[in-house]
């Protein structure tokens, strides 16, 4: 039995309507139980039958005798690129179908893993250390990354970013040395997207345990955390199982690369460009339904400018197309699951009983949306709650938009000045979410203090040595100590 029409794309892709969930020793293999794959308005799209802990254990043997031979890493990464583009339109389509983000944003995903894979090619051959100024007569010191030093690199992501995540953590970690090791949360995605990957290696006669991946449960996600074969976990979820991930990795003196959760806001000053800041908040707050890091859930205005800003906004949230995220037109598609649905609307009834049951007017109390939409699907209204400064210390959740009282608009800016900011990520004039790979994308505190994709982030993906050499006769010791 074939797909429906709908979804006869997925056959290009190498799916089927059931399908072995693992990827291990460079064979398609799955002992654990079968899972069904729905997009968010509960359609199943095709079963999966996931890894056991005997198939992870298998992978995870391959995968470290793999690691002792994996070369040619940019050249392989750029031949991976390569064939992401040929299927670019197709697996931004099933990023969508399965996620249930709009088709623009599903297309853009999968072009960030081929941007990552431009970008780390060139990484490659500019993997440098320092040269560093010794203190002692005739000693130089240089800091040296290890590329030639095995690794495994364990990859944990989330449902809001079925791949982009993955590209972000293995295009990095594989020119670096490291073989690659993918718990996912969205399988058939997972399994399109490794189908690509082991294609380039066997093409290349490379063993396909260079790249490894298990759908499964958690209790796969628990495996990687606690094996010493993975000194580096990046994990991408909720600051709950962060937290949780790191002090099991940490108990075996791993390294943790955490990208956990963001409660981002959106200061608008009085001289801004009102329609241009009302496009940024749309975007940020709307944009992937408001599920992902950097989606806008607070947002401060200059009170000269709050009542017009707050009434263009709501005027855009009306107009707000929900739908099928495949559909021309569609803004906004469902959420990803009943139960974020289910907690959407529980959420808004503590709203209600915390602050509009009580409203008093001059407090400026309000609500705009906040219900599920009447179909079927995980679909719900895009939400503004307007409450004052003293509603906003009352309310336990982030959907709300709280009054901003006056500041100078040069304060704004002493964020990217020599103080610094405690935000990993600070935007102006554009929203809080879509970050370019380029740069180290990550946030601090709860968020988990992580640093993904550009700038320097490839030094947490491979070992580094301060290598300090004597070329003289003598042994001069360093602070000027004399040891006899």
């Amino acid at each position: 039995m074939g797909f429906p029409k709908e979804y006869q794309f997925l056959s290009e892709l190498g799916l089927g309507p059931r399908n072995p969930g693992c990827y291990a020793n460079g064979t398609w293999r799955g002992d654990g139980p079968v899972v069904g794959s729905y997009n968010p308005p509960t359609t199943i799209i095709a079963e999966v039958v996931e890894a056991s802990i005997q198939d992870y254990e298998d992978g995870m043997q391959a995968c470290t005798e793999a690691a002792k031979i994996w070369m040619q890493r940019g050249e392989i990464v750029r031949q991976i690129g390569d064939a992401l583009r040929t299927k670019l339109q197709q697996l931004g389509r099933l990023v969508s179908l399965e996620m249930g983000k709009i088709l623009a944003e599903g297309i853009g995903e999968v072009q960030e893993i081929i941007d990552m894979c431009d970008y780390v090619v060139g990484l490659s051959r500019q993997l440098n250390g320092s040269i560093i100024p010794s203190e002692r007569p005739n000693h130089m010191m240089m800091e040296v990354g290890c590329v030639e030093s095995p690794w495994n690199c364990g990859v944990i992501t989330a449902f809001n970013f079925p791949c982009a995540v993955l590209g972000w953590n293995a295009c990095v970690a594989l020119v670096c040395g490291n073989c690659v090791v993918w718990a996912p949360t969205t399988p058939l995605v997972t399994i399109a997207t490794t189908e690509i990957i082991a294609q380039v290696l066997e093409k290349n006669n490379l063993p396909g345990a260079i790249f490894t991946s298990f759908c499964g449960g958690s209790e796969i996600g628990e495996a990687i955390a606690r094996d010493k074969r993975i000194p580096l976990v990046s994990f991408t979820g909720s600051t709950k199982v962060g937290l949780m991930v790191q002090q099991t990795v940490n108990q075996r003196f791993g390294k943790c690369l955490l990208e956990l959760s963001g409660n981002n806001a959106i200061i608008v000053m009085d001289d801004a460009d009102i329609q241009l800041a009302v496009r940024s908040v749309l975007f940020a707050a709307v944009g992937t339904a408001g599920q992902r890091c950097t989606t806008c859930r607070r947002l401060l205005l200059h009170e000269s400018i709050y009542q017009v800003f707050l009434d263009q906004l709501t005027a855009v949230y009306k107009q707000v197309k929900i739908g099928d995220p495949l559909e021309k037109g569609t803004l906004m598609g469902p959420l990803h699951t009943a139960a974020s649905k289910q907690h959407f609307a529980s959420s808004i009834e503590v709203i209600k009983s915390q602050l509009l049951s009580n409203r008093d007017i001059n407090r400026g109390e309000d609500l705009v949306g906040g219900a599920a939409v009447n179909s079927d699907g995980n679909y719900v209204q895009p939400t503004i709650v307007e409450i004052s400064s003293s509603g906003a210390g009352r309310l336990r959740y982030n959907w709300y938009r709280p009054r901003y009282s006056p500041r100078k608009p040069e304060l704004i800016f002493q964020w990217i000045g020599p103080h610094g900011s405690d935000c990993g990520i600070v935007n102006v004039n554009i929203p809080t979410n879509g970050a370019e790979i380029g740069g180290a994308f990550g946030g601090e505190k709860a968020t988990g203090g992580g640093r993904e994709a550009g700038s320097d982030s490839w030094k947490q993906y491979m070992r580094r040595s301060t290598c300090t050499i004597n070329y003289g006769k003598e042994l001069p010791l360093a602070q000027g100590i004399n040891f006899g």
